[in-house]
């Protein structure tokens, strides 16, 4: 499913942090809806496999929000995240259950709902597990831009049918999507002329590194946002 780096640093879903925002049910879906609500710009964030309620994913949502957008990180999981203090836990079948092709699927009836509030550019991000979501999404013409931080197990042939703007954030530390990999889809991306694209690799961090860092630490603080400065700048720059 994926590599053990994907189960690092799981978020204090107890942790009292709930954001700026509001759980509604939009699409079919609930989902933690944050910034203006007569915006014509909407991004999607799209989890990693511990879910929307993560405190650290609601506060970078209300970040991008700040800037004009209307943000909504769905509950793509339906509430059944990862579980790693649960020794009878069975990630074969949870991950049977939660497959990124399902996850597309399920956002595009979000997607149509935020369309139907008149919303006319959308954007999506998407972490680890959600990243190959956006990956599915950037091949059909539902988003205007994407941007992936930290990938999942995303084909090759996916990123060679992408059809928006797309941004892969990479960690130097990651033995999934490894920097030879980030390498080889930067190659493959920049080949595509009619598609821009951008991908970065940030020294030092590891896998997970923009939602799943330590509050107190100032240096990994600092790196997660210089990723979110910069997948903000890639949305300012294609959502509009």
């Amino acid at each position: 499913m994926s590599s053990p780096q994907c189960f690092e640093n799981p978020p204090n879903l107890n942790s009292g942090i709930h954001g700026a925002g509001t759980v509604l049910e939009l699409g079919g879906l609930k989902s933690y809806v944050t910034g203006p609500q007569d915006s014509k710009l909407a991004l999607i964030l799209i989890s990693d496999v511990f879910g929307y309620e993560a405190p650290n994913l609601r506060k970078l949502a209300d970040k991008v929000a700040a800037a004009g957008f209307l943000v909504v990180v769905p509950d793509l999981l339906y509430g059944d995240y990862l579980d790693l203090d649960n020794p009878q836990f069975d990630r074969a079948s949870w991950s049977k259950a939660h497959g990124t092709d399902k996850g597309c699927e399920d956002t595009k009836p979000l997607i149509a709902a935020l369309k139907s509030k008149g919303v006319t550019a959308i954007g999506a991000a998407g972490f680890c597990w959600g990243g190959v979501v956006v990956a599915k999404l950037a091949i059909s013409s539902d988003i205007q831009a994407a941007v992936i931080l930290h990938p999942g197990p995303i084909k090759q042939e996916e990123l060679n049918e992408v059809r928006v703007p797309i941004a892969i954030l990479g960690a130097e530390i990651d033995n999934h999507f490894t920097p030879e990999k980030l390498k080889q889809a930067e190659e493959m991306l920049s080949a595509k002329a009619e598609i821009e694209s951008f991908v970065k690799l940030y020294p030092g961090v590891s896998h997970g590194w923009t939602v799943r860092y330590n509050v107190d630490d100032e240096a990994a603080v600092k790196s997660a946002e210089e990723a979110h400065q910069d997948m903000l700048n890639w949305f300012t720059k294609h959502v509009k």
